[in-house]
């Protein structure tokens, strides 16, 4: 995809997302994604040559290879959102293989998915493409509906299926998460023993985070608190949400937090609200990658791509989007992925 072409997509918003000056928290202070990240910040951490050989496989498979910026297909949604509610769409998605297809014809860095969907054809491709296990999963199945996140395998089993990564969710914010937080540091620390790269799933979740009609779950402050949490208990790379607003501890009168964190460390624009996201992993030392949200049809390449400049901008380390993908036909999720990864590829976009 040109440059032209990304503009076009951007519309009434080109302007106001290309040409931001973040003044808030200077770019020269985060460690930013590129072609010497690995060398420069990854290396300096306690992670064993093992892990850091993953972490260059991954950055150096697909488009995006040797930027320093990642492009991952997701595909939990079969447990997470029922196989029903992710495939009905795209019926060829309940083959396994289709998916790790769709990763590489998409030119990604990695696959995302289950022990199941991954166990199913790692003989033919977990060389080909770097495999993600998502070790732990919600389910739609007890009646009525509740939200956790349960072990549904093991790290080793991870390991034996050829793995090079292994990613999980914490729910914080809700009753179980203390739970979670215990299992998937101790998950997580195997991991890096067994030289797998480590990627959590950084969400919010409480029913009491929704308020007067703002919904606070993709509130900065909220996020950026679940990442710093996140890479406290040594995750690699943090997926999160877009944030969407901000003060979310003010408004909610919990926890605590401070007024500069608002008006020095912040503003309304959703880069500044993204980059306190990057400032809370460390002030950008362990990536973040923002997920690409539910599909919502026609405007699905827009909305992508405004996801994808609003992290690069922000400091971000890549765009993880999987219904936007694979609920249409294969050769148009392909275009999709692609269109994503020229936003990362644009030397014309550049960190705010």
């Amino acid at each position: 995809m040109s440059y032209n072409k990304i503009l076009e997509l951007l519309g009434d918003k080109a302007d106001y997302l290309l040409n931001h000056n973040s003044t808030k928290v200077s770019k020269d202070l985060l460690h930013l994604p590129g072609p010497s990240y690995i060398d420069t910040v990854f290396s300096q951490t306690n992670r064993n040559p093992q892990v850091i050989g993953s972490m260059q496989q991954m950055v150096n498979t697909g488009r995006l290879a040797g930027s320093g910026f990642f492009s991952i297909l997701p595909v939990d949604q079969g447990i997470e959102h029922t196989a029903g509610a992710s495939f009905a769409p795209n019926p060829i998605y309940f083959d396994p293989e289709n998916i790790v297809k769709l990763a590489i014809e998409g030119g990604c860095n990695a696959v995302a998915s289950t022990f199941g969907v991954l166990a199913s054809v790692s003989r033919k491709y977990a060389h080909k493409i770097p495999f993600i296990v998502k070790l732990n999963h919600n389910e739609l199945m007890t009646y009525p509906n509740k939200f956790d996140q349960i072990m549904y395998g093991t790290v080793e089993e991870a390991w034996n299926l050829g793995a090079k990564a292994v990613g999980a969710t914490i729910y914080f914010g809700s009753e179980e998460s203390n739970r979670q937080l215990i299992e998937v540091a101790e998950a997580f620390e195997r991991a890096h023993e067994l030289g797998m790269v480590t990627i959590l799933w950084c969400y919010t979740r409480n029913s009491s985070f929704k308020k007067d009609g703002v919904d606070y779950h993709t509130a900065a402050d909220l996020t950026g608190q679940a990442n710093h949490l996140g890479v406290t208990i040594q995750a690699d790379i943090i997926k999160q949400k877009l944030p969407t607003c901000n003060g979310g501890f003010k408004d909610l009168k919990f926890a605590k937090t401070h007024d500069k964190v608002y008006s020095e460390l912040s503003s309304d624009h959703p880069i500044d609200l993204t980059r306190y996201q990057v400032v809370n992993n460390y002030m950008g030392r362990f990536g973040l990658i923002n997920s690409g949200g539910a599909s919502s049809g026609a405007s699905d390449l827009a909305e992508a791509i405004f996801t994808a400049v609003v992290n690069k901008r922000a400091g971000g380390m890549g765009l993880i989007s999987g219904r936007k993908a694979f609920q249409r036909p294969m050769k148009e999720g392909v275009e999709l992925l692609n269109s994503i990864q020229d936003v990362y590829l644009a030397k014309e976009i550049d960190i705010a």
